[in-house]
């Protein structure tokens, strides 16, 4: 039966509990110890089956129980400083506005398909998401004027639990919007705020929900709504779910979608930033924009856009890239060829590495790459990784050069690090421990903790962990009609005392679930060797639906618990997310993480452990290759790449046992006359004293910040002011760069010295060129100078620019420099040309290169 008329009910509060719901509807409460414990204590039993969902409870909470907090003075005492901790908060001087004073109008707009950033919020699906979610927050707590743009799906990503067989099934909830910590956003009449977007055919409409994320709000998209038919209904359904038709429907959306919300809510953004290739067609868009209402030339618009544009990469192997075939995207959004004044081809080439390939899919990153002027990867590692993927996108690009760069990720401390580790850091280091870099003086007063201090609390972690993994198993066994015996072995699950191994994370292939179980006789005698040397697992993850090998993984580790007899030893917790990761990461001993270098991008979950005084034992790839893996953990290996995985496997696998059997595990049992393992809580400290400053968003946000948002948003204004006149000037410049180019001729390179010189003696190098119709204001001229390698190339280079002289009797022009050699063996040079504009964001902007011969 359907409702001749619907209602939004809220809940009724006293008046004295009014600051509840103010509380309830700012996610600051999920990294603020004082709210959290506040929703806690209102009604603990109703906190734990809301999933922590303090605007649910609010809805559902008895009015008896309303009454009695009323007259509650302890109760009401700490609402108020929770009220009074979110107003200074919300109104304190932030890091940004002491960077940029003089810049009140500036937006920055952060595009994600997911958000991870509470778990009653399921619309992530793993790191990329919680990684989304902790950048809003940091950006909230360094005052960033930054806007988060995203999808909000009915179903998210899926709950999963386990058959009988150990194999992973999907259940999707409902998500129910309006007992979320949701705003509906609407007009000014008080309609909802709506948004269209042209599909073929059809306009499929959108309304618009907001999340308030501390300062920053993040807007998401809801195609839910009539009058869209039921396909379009679902656009916005289920996440990373669908068939290639409705990938492409999402990230149309997404990127389309999201240009259009961000103007009918009237944001003048001045810098965008595409987390990951999924909103790559908000490129497309604003050109549209700024060729329909603004007047602009494509050449001049896409200037405007690719100079304002930031990409982060999160992905390094091909197979991860977002590919649509050449058809469908000519299909759903052919109509911006006319727009553009495109041929076909032409505009399918802004997917294509080699645009010569017609056939070639369209690729999403490659659109983002083309579309941006600052691009990275997310650790030093995969930095290198993506120069490598991409360099073909820069002919004749040194790959090491090849822009994109690297800014490591982090993961935000306050939503990571357990409660009562948090107030141990407060009440040694002090309340700034969780945004204080690596050079500050309160990183000296981490030895001020007391040892016996630090490790109770640990136990007591670990200890809530294994509670709360005992309680969760048992729920779900009930769920699905376990038996009794099944269940009393869940109660007894886990030794609270024991060494734990963590391991959680996607269960794709490449990151090696069960590396660990290779050696069947070597895992049997590390669990079971030894009474008085406990070891156990915690084990977490999804994988994709329809990840077969990915499933195939889940099921092997369930099989060997069962074939093995270690269901108290080696446990797997079903439905993993954020709430069981935060114990996890907190009440395990060890954090494992056995990738096949160099596939992992960064990885977060480590950072996390760390962050909570865990020692990692990881292959060197993603974040931990950059860490200080002897003081703080252990390296699986020494960053070998193997061409035979099954090969690799093998050492990989038999180096982990030997570090758990000779280093790990004895030194956890290593216990003074007091019962404490002194020397692993000093790996501990460590592990805390020297990841925390690093690997944290706060860290992460400043460096996005200062390298890729200001400039962005300075080249906006820049190239924005007078009708546009400096973006027409530049895509002008490029135009005539591109006529010219190939007609600048090295005519001759005068070196001073013969082929015999000393370390650190001076070379006097001249060069000779024909510039033709360009001049010295258009190019750099550089000494490319430094080792040869077995294959006669220049390694380990360093350009040196070159001083202009002038033009000689001819019209030629000379460029002049000095140069020395800082090493001895066997070195060379060369001489290279590149554009040069002052309004561009790198001078490999217009792809253009040319080497002497």
């Amino acid at each position: 039966m359907q409702p001749i008329r619907t209602f939004n009910v809220s809940p009724s509060l006293p008046q004295r509990l009014e600051p509840l719901r103010k509380l309830a509807y700012n996610l600051h409460w999920d990294w603020n110890v004082e709210t959290k414990d506040l929703f806690r204590r209102l009604d603990p039993d109703l906190w734990e089956s809301s999933h922590h969902n303090p605007v649910l409870m609010l809805g559902t909470i008895s009015q008896t129980r309303l009454m009695e907090v009323v007259e509650d003075d302890g109760f009401l005492a700490q609402m108020d400083r929770s009220l009074i901790q979110l107003e200074e908060y919300l109104n304190e001087r932030t890091w940004y506005q002491k960077q940029r004073p003089d810049h009140e109008n500036e937006c920055y707009a952060y595009f994600s398909a997911e958000f991870g950033l509470t778990d009653c919020l399921p619309i992530y699906s793993g790191g990329l998401g919680v990684l989304a979610g902790d950048h809003l927050k940091s950006s909230s707590d360094l005052g960033l004027p930054l806007v988060g743009v995203g999808l909000l799906y009915q179903q998210g990503y899926f709950a999963q639990y386990l058959n009988v067989d150990g194999w992973q099934q999907e259940r999707y909830p409902i998500n129910d919007f309006y007992n979320m910590t949701l705003h509906l956003e609407r007009n000014p009449d008080g309609s909802e705020l709506r948004i269209g977007v042209d599909y073929p055919g059809r306009v499929v409409y959108a309304r618009v929900w907001r999340v308030q994320v501390g300062k920053v709000p993040l807007y998401m998209l809801d195609t839910n709504i009539e009058p869209n038919n039921t396909y379009d209904h679902d656009i916005t359904d289920q996440l990373y779910g669908g068939d290639t038709d409705m990938r492409i429907h999402q990230e149309i959306m997404l990127g389309v979608g999201g240009v259009r919300m961000l103007k009918a809510l009237g944001y003048n953004v001045t810098a965008y930033h595409m987390n990951e290739g999924h909103a790559a067609f908000s490129a497309l868009e604003r050109i549209r924009i700024l060729i329909q209402e603004e007047g602009l030339n494509y050449a001049d618009a896409r200037q405007v856009v690719a100079s304002t544009n930031i990409f982060t990469t999160h992905t390094p192997v091909p197979a991860g890239i977002d590919l649509f075939p050449p058809d469908k995207v000519l299909y759903y959004l052919g109509h911006y060829i006319d727009i553009f004044d495109f041929h076909k081809d032409h505009f399918l080439a802004l997917g294509r590495e080699n645009t010569g390939d017609l056939s070639a899919p369209f690729s999403m990153a490659v659109l983002a790459l083309k579309m941006a002027g600052f691009s990275n990867g997310v650790a030093q590692l995969h930095g290198s990784v993506s120069r490598q993927m991409f360099k073909g996108l820069w002919q004749n690009v040194p790959v090491q050069e090849v822009p994109i760069k690297a800014i490591t990720n982090g993961v935000h401390a306050r939503s990571c690090v357990a409660k009562s580790t948090q107030e141990l850091y407060d009440r040694y280091l002090g309340p700034n421990w969780s945004s204080a870099p690596l050079d500050s003086p309160l990183w000296e007063r981490m030895d001020s903790i007391p040892d016996e201090e630090l490790w109770r609390n640990h136990e007591r972690c670990r200890l809530d962990m294994v509670l709360y993994v005992r309680d969760h198993l048992v729920k779900h066994l009930r769920d699905r009609g376990g038996s009794a015996s099944d269940i009393a072995q869940a109660q007894e699950v886990l030794d609270p005392y024991a060494f734990t191994i963590g391991f959680a994370r996607r269960f794709a292939t490449y990151k090696r679930a069960t590396l660990w179980m290779r050696d069947l006789q070597r895992i049997r005698k590390i669990l079971l060797a030894d009474k008085h040397r406990k070891v156990q697992f915690v084990i977490a993850g999804k994988a994709h639906p329809k990840d077969i090998p990915g499933k195939e993984l889940i099921r092997d580790i369930n099989h060997f618990i069962r074939e093995q007899g270690l269901e108290k030893q080696v446990v797997f917790v079903p439905n993993y997310d954020i709430h069981i990761s935060r114990l996890m990461v907190a009440g395990c001993d060890i954090w494992l993480n056995t990738p096949r270098r160099p596939r992992e991008a960064s990885g977060t979950s480590g950072m996390k452990a760390a962050m909570n005084g865990l020692p990692n034992v990881s292959v060197l790839d993603g974040w931990w290759d950059e860490a200080d893996y002897v003081s703080t953990g252990w390296a699986i290996g020494h960053g070998e790449i193997y061409d035979d995985p099954n090969y690799q496997d093998e050492v990989e696998a038999n180096a982990l046992y030997d570090l758990l059997e000779k280093e790990v595990v004895p030194l956890f049992y290593d216990r003074d006359e007091d019962g404490l393992p002194r020397h692993w809580i000093a790996k501990m400290k460590n592990a805390i004293r020297l990841n925390c400053p690093f690997f944290n968003t706060s860290r992460m946000l400043a460096e996005y910040a200062q390298r890729a948002y200001f400039p962005a948003s300075d080249r906006y204004y820049t190239l924005t002011k007078d009708q546009y006149a400096p973006a027409k000037e530049l895509a002008a410049w490029k135009a005539n760069l591109n006529d010219h180019w190939y007609s600048i001729k090295i005519k001759d390179i005068d070196v001073s010295l013969g082929t015999d010189i000393e370390v650190n003696q001076t070379v006097n190098v001249k060069a000779t060129l024909d510039l033709a119709t360009l001049t010295n204001n258009d190019v750099q001229v550089e000494i490319y100078q430094g080792a040869i390698d077995s294959n006669g190339d220049i390694v380990n280079a360093v350009a040196t620019v070159m001083d202009y002289q002038g033009e000689d009797t001819q019209g030629l022009s000379i460029y002049t420099v000095d140069i020395t050699y800082t090493t001895s063996g066997f070195q060379g040079l060369s001489l290279r040309v590149l554009p040069k504009n002052k309004y561009m964001a790198n001078p490999y902007e217009p792809r253009l290169i040319a080497w002497a011969e």
